[in-house]
């Protein structure tokens, strides 16, 4: 799996991804201003999410006043390629920042550059769990923003020549709708799916229920990857909120803040795990988007204690370990971490490791994301490389390397 100390000098950084189709299992699109209401019919036209002027600034509203962001690319790659330091990005909209955030022809052009195969696409204004569709208050709305999108990213797909894969989001307030869903977009050739972390919070049933068993039955039957992305819940959602201290400006908040959300996903993996869903669906694959993977190998350890010193029922429900679940069914994505590509690969698991770049938000590896992955992967195998990179992503979404 690692080279050793005397090998690693004789590594050449420049050449360890010579002839590897590099698969970017996490970016995401600034959703074009017209996305919905050029594709909406006439009845909804004044309903589907779109831009208005509030109190003197432009938002994003559903339902025809309903606020449910601020106008912004949520992109830091500016116009003319560089890359935009601190909060200033929240100013920014579609008109100042690179193309290659919402134009599939640009984007396409820029993974050239940067020498990316394939990505998985995540949406911005719909929330990463497509949470904030339920604002609209009305369940035929709230269906209709998530076909759109979905339609919209499937022609996005398309002409990509099916190098950009948009993973599909579902009505999850409505498990029987989200079935139908998932199987009409993997119809039209989509990849993987956008699951919502705490259902709950909208009460509707946990993940731990029956109520979700068709969810992850078509899921398996289609063989498509359940994606748990960072704050892809309402209590997850945080950048600003109750994790950094009130005193905090805003590019501190939004530096611990970031680095706070990416462990609520902990929170999923444990009950997705305790909750018995692994266990009753072996075959489920999870993935963990834009978390990072560091801090894995203790929080299985932890899991692993827990479960006999506090939760000894519970564990004569399960068939393994809580690290054993990952291993089977789990998927990290790393980005900017080096300790924990070249110390803990062998307790994550070679095979359950992606990367990503999360192109083009604030915590992206951009310009010089191709330098920063050599760097972190340069004390591993070939054979590990071309998993990490490559193998694991291509044989997880089905893409074609």
């Amino acid at each position: 799996m690692t080279v050793t100390e005397d090998d690693r000098t004789a590594v050449d950084n420049s050449d360890i991804l010579a002839g590897l189709k590099i698969i970017d299992v996490d970016t995401h699109i600034s959703e074009p201003y017209d996305l919905w209401t050029s594709r909406a019919p006439a009845k909804y036209r004044d309903a589907v999410p779109q831009l208005k002027e509030i109190n003197g600034q432009r938002m994003w509203v559903l339902n025809g006043d309903t606020v449910i962001g601020r106008e912004g690319a949520a992109s830091v790659v500016q116009a003319d390629g560089s890359k935009l330091e601190g909060v200033g990005f929240v100013r920014m909209t579609n008109e100042q920042v690179h193309r290659a955030s919402f134009e599939v022809g640009a984007r396409v052009a820029m993974m050239d550059t940067l020498g990316v195969h394939a990505q998985i696409v995540y949406p911005n204004l719909a929330g990463f769990g497509a949470q904030n569709f339920l604002n609209a208050g009305d369940p035929e709305l709230q269906l209709l923003c998530v076909q759109i999108y979905n339609d919209a990213m499937a022609e996005f797909q398309e002409q990509s020549g099916n190098r950009i894969f948009p993973m599909i989001l579902v009505p999850w307030w409505d498990v029987d709708a989200s079935v139908d869903e998932i199987r009409r977009c993997q119809a039209m050739g989509m990849k993987g799916v956008v699951a919502c972390s705490n259902p709950h919070d909208a009460g509707v049933p946990d993940l731990a229920t029956d109520h979700w068993n068709p969810f992850w039955e078509v899921c398996i039957e289609l063989g498509l990857p359940i994606n748990f992305h960072i704050g892809s819940s309402k209590s997850l959602m945080d950048w600003f909120g109750r994790m950094p201290w009130p005193s905090f400006n805003g590019e501190q908040k939004l530096s611990i803040g970031s680095a706070n959300i990416f462990l609520g996903n902990a929170q999923v993996i444990g009950n997705l795990i305790f909750g018995g869903v692994a266990e009753r669906y072996p075959e489920a694959k999870f993935v963990s988007v834009e978390s990072g993977i560091g801090w894995i190998p203790f929080f299985l350890e932890a899991l692993d204690y827990q479960i006999g010193e506090t939760a000894p029922g519970q564990r004569k429900k399960l068939s393994l370990m809580p690290s054993e679940y990952f291993r089977r069914q789990f998927y990290g994505c790393f980005w900017f971490e080096r300790v924990a590509i070249d110390r803990l690969l062998d307790v994550i698991g070679e095979d359950n490791v992606l990367f990503e770049t999360d192109f083009p938000h604030p915590t992206c590896l951009y310009p010089r994301s191709d330098a920063r992955v050599r760097e972190a992967l340069s004390g591993l195998t070939p054979e590990t490389r071309r998993k990490v990179v490559q193998d694991n992503a291509a044989k997880l979404y089905h893409i074609d390397v």
